[in-house]
């Protein structure tokens, strides 16, 4: 997961549509596999198997600095886009593929009853995490 750089909504409805699209084929041609990915106005949810030989640091810069840029060269939106420095990963087991699944692809409806600021506490309280901040904000 990882989010706009000062939790700006840059992704509306029709961005984020976009966005998500150019990020799989863009995957696809560097081999990164996507299993699901979708979001909301400020973040993005991926679960993807990473390559014994690629850390996920790697992964998550060649997939959000080349989407910052595509979306910078297309203008599709009206200011700078950038994406937060930071990021959070876990792992997932087997057992639960289908319910990280389900929570990906229903983000729409998740955000009507929690924001991502809620979100964000409970990963941090969930899964030990250093509380996400923005520090190319700071």
């Amino acid at each position: 997961m990882w989010g706009t750089k000062c939790r700006i909504p840059y992704l509306s409805d029709t961005i984020r549509t976009e966005v998500i699209s150019h990020i799989k084929r863009n995957a696809l041609e560097k081999k990164i596999y996507i299993d699901s990915i979708n979001g909301y106005k400020e973040h993005i949810h991926c679960l993807l198997s990473l390559d014994p030989d690629r850390a996920l640091a790697t992964i998550i810069q060649l997939i959000k600095g080349e989407s910052s840029y595509w979306i910078n060269k297309n203008r599709l939106t009206k200011e700078k886009f950038e994406w937060a420095v930071e990021y959070y990963g876990v792992s997932v087991s087997e057992s639960h593929l289908n319910r990280v699944r389900r929570y990906i692809k229903g983000q729409e409806e998740h955000h009507k009853r929690k924001t991502w600021e809620e979100e964000c506490k409970s990963f941090i309280e969930e899964y030990g995490f250093e509380e996400f901040r923005d520090h190319s904000s700071i």
